[in-house]
């Protein structure tokens, strides 16, 4: 899929399964802009996050790129000075520890953008869905709130044309347009819907 995107405007992320090294490296090696860390609670994970995306004196990921650097378009030489220093670090908050530490969260050096994971988030929060709960909206304010006063990019998710508007007037710097799985399903629904 990195691959697919040579060529294009594209900058591919790679959500990882967990704060793994070894998972990041590959990632970042097979040419991926960026990573996407999920289930980060505390300033100190996502320094670590951050760590893992640089290389030393600013971070510990290993040098190995014999695959990333033909995306990109330079030599193996060159992928360390061209690319290396561009690599985006997302962290996903979608847990109540992320949102009691949100204020140290921002305060770390080299994220790119904090990403507020909605769904993951009411469930934690014991409002599955409920996106309108006090508690869910008293987290989401408190998540924006700390964000802004920081001016650390924070994106979110977005299923219809209303939400992705309210969270642009929010200051949210990106949105993810829904989830390509329950597009996929809702189309086929339609789909097979037309010949009942």
């Amino acid at each position: 899929m990195i691959a697919a995107t040579a060529g294009t405007k594209c900058r591919p992320l790679v959500r990882v399964g967990k704060r793994d090294e070894a998972m990041v490296k590959l990632a970042l090696d097979m040419g991926a802009a960026g990573v996407v860390f999920p289930l980060v609670n505390t300033a100190q994970e996502a320094a670590d996050c951050v760590a893992m995306t640089r290389y030393p004196p600013r971070g510990r990921r290993g040098f190995g790129p014999f695959i990333g650097h033909s995306r990109w378009g330079f030599s193996f030489d060159e992928y360390l000075s061209k690319v290396g220093g561009t690599i985006i670090c997302n962290i996903l908050i979608e847990t109540k520890s992320a949102i009691d530490n949100i204020e140290a969260i921002c305060s770390v050096e080299g994220i790119s953008a904090l990403i507020l994971a909605p769904f993951d988030l009411a469930v934690e929060l014991g409002c599955p869905g409920q996106f309108d709960s006090q508690e869910f909206l008293k987290a989401v304010e408190q998540f924006e709130r700390a964000t802004t006063a920081a001016k650390v990019a924070k994106s979110t998710v977005a299923m219809t044309e209303e939400q992705v508007q309210a969270a642009t007037v929010r200051g949210y710097a990106a949105v993810m347009l829904g989830f390509d799985v329950l597009m996929l399903k809702n189309s086929a629904t339609t789909a097979i819907s037309w010949i009942k």
